[in-house]
């Protein structure tokens, strides 16, 4: 689907050693000193599902492929980036091409990483961030502004359509004045439809990364660094992920059993990878569906609430034109009764038509005619 989460914080606050740890991305430069990110790193990581690791043992096809999610490490920001400090104009335009942002706030003591303001401090890191994402989104709003004023004076439609986008620039103007993010702004739908192509920052949904140290691991209810990041996300209703980038680097040296072992050691059931898809995957309101078979078991992505026809399209447009029905079995059904075959016997393979709103964990086959 193209979908990409952009991975922004203050230099220096672990991100792209993070970055290279979770996407094993060894082109990412990680050193200690700000902007050695200058353009943006891809990393295109598989989506971690033990679903499909099953139904690729069911069927054993010549190939299984996972479904993916891009993540992009952009350069770390300063204050005064919206009026172009430090590598601020880039910084900016590249947080604009992403989906959702996930904002690695740094909570790790290290002597030798110095911070850019001289202490570990969470929440001050964040404030920094979204204070110049709005001042940004604010001068957008205001350049936009002056256009819609002179279009508002036209006869008929033109002007009722500028008067109409004028008053909603006008409400997220008095937002941001405010120091409210447009994604908490309480803008209607028309509104934000109508602010849309203004491709503003702070509309993007956003998902916290508390960057912590070994030691710091486990530690949510205690240490103050990781509680400051968890309000942040709580007052927000955002999502929040612990992750060490420093272990994480190590886990990614590991051989698969060792890797293991090593998890077991810290009390930890799954790498920050996994965590952090996952999170990212909810954070986009993305699902997975199936498809099965001898030559390949694949997993899909789509929006929730995607249709039939749509989510047949992802495979290929003629899927989605010639689109007739679609035969759907729940993948927990089909893994316990262990045949498409037996699927069907037992009443749990479905025939869909086009209203059809694809779920989470549906394998599924369609039939078509172009």
């Amino acid at each position: 689907m193209g979908l990409s989460i952009g991975i922004v914080g203050l230099p220096n606050v672990g991100k792209s050693t993070l970055f290279n740890a979770l996407l094993g991305a060894a082109q990412a430069a990680a050193a200690n000193y700000p902007f050695c990110t200058i353009e943006p790193n891809v990393g295109v990581v598989p989506v971690p599902d033990r679903r499909l690791e099953r139904l690729a043992a069911l069927f054993k096809p010549k190939k299984t492929t996972p479904t993916t999610l891009e993540f992009v490490d952009i350069a770390g920001l300063v204050a005064g980036a919206s009026k172009g400090e430090g590598l601020g104009n880039q910084f900016l335009g590249n947080i604009r091409q992403v989906d959702a942002i996930a904002h690695v706030l740094r909570c790790f003591e290290d002597p030798d990483v110095v911070h850019v303001a001289g202490k570990v401090d969470p929440r001050g890191d964040k404030e920094v961030v979204e204070t110049e994402l709005m001042l940004k989104d604010l001068d957008s709003v205001e350049k936009r502004r002056e256009r819609a004023m002179k279009n508002a004076k036209a006869p008929g439609k033109p002007g009722e359509l500028a008067k109409a986008e004028l008053a909603a620039l006008d409400r997220a103007k008095a937002g941001l004045e405010a120091g409210t993010p447009i994604r908490a702004q309480k803008l209607s739908d028309e509104e934000r439809a109508l602010l849309a192509d203004l491709f503003l920052l702070t509309s993007k949904p956003v998902l916290y990364i508390a960057n912590v140290d070994e030691s710091q691991l486990g530690k949510e209810a205690t240490d103050p660094s990781i509680q400051a990041v968890k309000a942040l996300a709580e007052a927000e209703g955002a999502g929040m992920v612990e992750i060490s980038g420093k272990v994480e680097s190590e886990l990614a040296a590991l051989a698969p059993g060792e890797r293991e072992e090593y998890l077991a050691s810290l009390g930890l059931e799954e790498p920050g990878l996994d965590r952090l898809v996952h999170a990212g995957y909810r954070l986009l309101g993305l699902i997975t569906y199936f498809t099965a078979g001898e030559d390949e078991c694949r997993a899909w992505t789509v929006k929730k609430g995607t249709h039939a026809p749509q989510a047949a399209g992802v495979i290929h447009s003629d899927f989605e034109k010639g689109f007739i029905k679609a035969e759907v079995i729940r993948i927990e059904d089909l893994l316990e009764l262990k045949s498409e075959s037996a699927a069907r016997e037992k009443g749990k393979l479905r025939i869909e038509g086009k209203e059809y709103v694809v779920q989470d964990g549906d394998v599924m086959h369609f039939r078509f005619n172009v």
